[in-house]
């Protein structure tokens, strides 16, 4: 395995010193420098480039989020653990969309926090068991609202057909399918076409699937 260069930034004197304590005798491991802040934290990743930064969530100067957003904004090679004592679901959610490849609770013992970097180590992604399944269900809410915005203004007849284009069918197939006559296919296209504000069959297919029609419909029919 390949040695693991890391920067904790940390407001928290006594965290950094527990993490160097904890550190100084795994030899898969190097510690390469400590910041207090967001600004020194930016500094320090770009003059020393490590492997890995262990990052507090709430420092004094910077949201730790936005910092870490920046960090794997300009510096793609770097990878960063967020550790930090608050489980909560919306800060966690936000450190993943901001390129966390990490999120570990400071009450984590010292095996599992090893056990954590090493498996950064090797390109995974982490994230604490207790509150894997909070987040998850934060994800899937966020995605329901995503689609249920991008299909609003659709009707439920307009979604089925929406589908059926994302599908590939055609408006005689789509007819027959739907016990409609071809002309009504038309119509109801060229209203979709004009609700979504895309040009042709191809523009409303890519919208489609891009916001996961097929989902939508499937959570649609395990709600009614």
């Amino acid at each position: 395995m390949k040695r693991l260069r890391l920067l904790i930034v940390d407001d928290h004197e006594v965290v950094r010193l527990g993490l160097r304590l904890l550190l100084q005798n795994r030899p898969e491991f190097e510690l390469v420098g400590e910041a207090e802040s967001g600004a020194q934290a930016l500094s320090l990743v770009e003059r020393l480039r490590p492997d890995l930064v262990v990052l507090d969530v709430r420092l004094p100067d910077r949201d730790g989020v936005e910092v870490c957003r920046e960090i794997t904004a300009r510096f793609p090679e770097t990878r960063v653990l967020i550790l930090t004592a608050y489980p909560d679901e919306e800060f966690i959610v936000r450190a993943i969309e901001a390129g966390a490849s990490g999120y570990v609770l400071k009450r984590a013992g010292s095996r599992e926090l090893i056990e954590a970097l090493e498996a950064l180590a090797r390109g995974e992604a982490i994230l604490d068991p207790a509150i894997t399944r909070k987040v998850l269900e934060q994800f899937r809410q966020r995605s329901r609202a995503t689609r249920e915005e991008a299909f609003k203004d659709l009707t439920p007849r307009e979604r089925l057909i929406l589908a059926r284009i994302a599908e590939g069918k055609s408006n005689r197939e789509i007819a027959e399918e739907l016990f409609l006559t071809e002309k009504t296919v038309r119509n109801y296209v060229s209203i979709i076409l004009d609700k979504l504000g895309v040009s042709n069959r191809v523009e409303a297919a890519a919208y489609a699937l891009k916001h996961r029609i097929h989902d939508f419909l499937k959570e649609e029919d395990s709600a009614s």
